[in-house]
């Protein structure tokens, strides 16, 4: 049967190339062993339940234990309602029993005998007693479930827990986006549970990392082992280096490479191919995409990714606000310090979805920054931002989604007007740099552009920006290049007379343009 690279739900070993499951949670069977509660958290999409199944089905075929894993998700819409949560839980759990284990050790419990609100441990309870083997159960997407739903199902563990294990599970592990600590209830506002968790019991709190460079070749090479297409080397590393290791990612560029853009197995998989599947990712916005691109309205996202945009310090930003977004898996702790884009795909993302409605709210823009034969004149492309700003910026400015980075988000949407079918714009920026790098690739030529921004209370940004543009070009091997000042001092000039543009000198001798607005 063939196998295919999956970008949906949990893998299935006979359909799915995929790897040991429990390679990336080593810490998981001695936990076991130890008759361990713990939490698995790592963001949507990484492979937790896939993992977790798999280790769930090897459990039970050892013969040692009666193990299966099972989810609240369906008590989601019932958070109001606890008890017809625990009802279609308990319903759920059933089910899924008598789909994932061996009819013998299928559990046949009415917990419909007892009170409301002890029914999830008197089923536990009722299935531990009974079987013949000690019980291990995987709950996923406790996240789910909110306030008194939620607080209830971790009292019921927690009250159970001492029984372990001939009265109650002999290990429980508790799946999810986040740490437990971080689960959130209301009570007259949000708190989080801390040390006071009804679920204390936990010993540790492990998370699902990322594909390592090896780990995302032994993926692809299952791919080549089946069909005899082959990943060159290269462009195995820029698969790697565009996702960081992101499981779905990798999967997806991986499907995109083989089944739509490269289907003959004959032909090799390239740097250049991967390139092509990661931009039709990215303007597909895809389900996992689109998914990370709708939190960045949330007011807790928006804090941190605004002055990242910007390159700004954080300021008073909540410790629960950052750890949020790295358990979301939008950022990530550099080792060398500081917040950054979890990957360079969302670092693209991201500003592409903030552009949006910008992009939409653009007149029609003649392309006439483009030569005869096609190729971009950036004189005429220039003239063109300069005629496009004076016209149309201070609107755009004020309808922005992020104010404080409204004059990159116009900037990049006339861009992308420019590069639209043609060309692509990769983006740098990051916490504490005080600029954002944009390059602008169209047919043969290249364009690097600095943005800063001028700000109250802080000087001309002209000297550092220069030096700053030096570095970048040098890094895109370019002699030439963009410095864009947007002036945002309270009280500047109108706009007609703010924007100039003149050539001038970088400390190393390139010659750039210097555009002020």
């Amino acid at each position: 049967m063939p196998r295919w690279f999956n970008t949906a739900g949990p893998c299935q070993a006979d359909i799915h190339y995929m790897l040991p499951p429990t390679t990336r949670l080593p810490d998981v069977e001695r936990l076991i062993e130890q008759r361990s509660y713990f939490v698995i958290h790592a963001p949507r999409q990484t492979g937790k339940s896939t993992a977790m199944l798999a280790l769930a089905q090897q459990l039970t075929e050892s013969g040692r234990y009666t193990s299966v894993m099972l989810s609240v998700e369906v008590g989601n819409p019932f958070n109001a309602h606890p008890e017809q949560a625990e009802r279609t839980i308990l319903d759920a759990w059933l089910d899924t029993a008598s789909v994932y284990l061996p009819e013998s050790l299928i559990p046949a419990i009415d917990w419909k005998q007892a009170e409301p609100g002890r029914r999830i441990s008197f089923m536990l309870r009722q299935w531990a007693r009974n079987s013949p083997r000690p019980l291990v159960v995987f709950i996923d997407e406790i996240d789910s479930l909110e306030n008194e739903t939620l607080l209830s199902v971790l009292r019921q563990l927690r009250d159970g827990y001492p029984s372990r294990p001939r009265a109650f599970p002999h290990c429980v592990g508790l799946i999810g986006l986040q740490d437990v600590r971080d689960y959130k209830v209301a009570s007259g506002g949000s708190v989080r549970l801390d040390t006071a968790s009804p679920f204390n019991i936990k010993v540790e709190s492990l998370t699902l990392r990322d594909f390592t460079v090896q780990e995302v070749a032994e993926l692809c090479h299952q791919h080549t082992s089946d069909t005899g297409q082959i990943f060159t080397p290269e462009s195995l590393q820029r698969i790697y280096d565009l996702t960081q290791g992101q499981p779905w990612l990798v999967n997806a560029i991986a499907r995109q490479l083989t089944e739509f853009l490269v289907p003959d197995p004959t032909i090799a998989l390239t740097v250049e191919q991967v390139e092509r599947a990661k931009e039709i990712l990215i303007q597909r916005n895809d389900t996992h995409l689109d998914s990370l691109a709708k939190r960045l309205r949330e007011p807790r996202v928006r804090a941190v990714i605004e002055p990242m945009l910007a390159g700004q310090e954080l300021g008073e930003v909540p410790d629960d606000d950052r750890q949020f977004l790295v358990d979301l898996g939008l950022i990530r702790r550099d080792p060398e310090g500081g917040l950054v884009m979890a990957n360079p795909i969302y670092r693209e993302v991201v500003p592409r979805v903030l552009t949006g409605g910008t992009q939409d709210s653009l007149p029609h823009i003649s392309p006439t920054w483009l030569t005869a034969d096609g190729e971009l004149d950036c004189d005429c492309l220039r003239a063109a931002f300069l005629t496009f700003w004076l016209q149309h910026g201070e609107p755009l400015l004020k309808s922005a989604a992020y104010p404080e980075i409204a004059p990159h988000i116009v900037l990049m949407a006339f861009l992308h007007r420019v590069v639209n079918g043609g060309g692509t714009l990769d983006r740098e920026y990051a916490i504490g740099r005080d600029r954002m790098d944009i390059c602008l690739k169209y047919r043969k030529t290249t364009l690097g552009i600095e943005l800063k921004v001028w700000r109250d209370g802080s000087s001309d940004p002209l000297a550092k920006g220069l030096e700053q543009l030096d570095s970048y070009l040098a890094r895109l091997k370019l002699e030439t290049g963009w410095l864009v000042i947007f002036d945002r001092r309270t009280n500047q000039l109108p706009i007609e007379q703010r924007t100039t543009t003149e050539t001038i000198k970088t400390p190393m001798g390139r010659t750039v343009t210097l555009i002020r607005a």
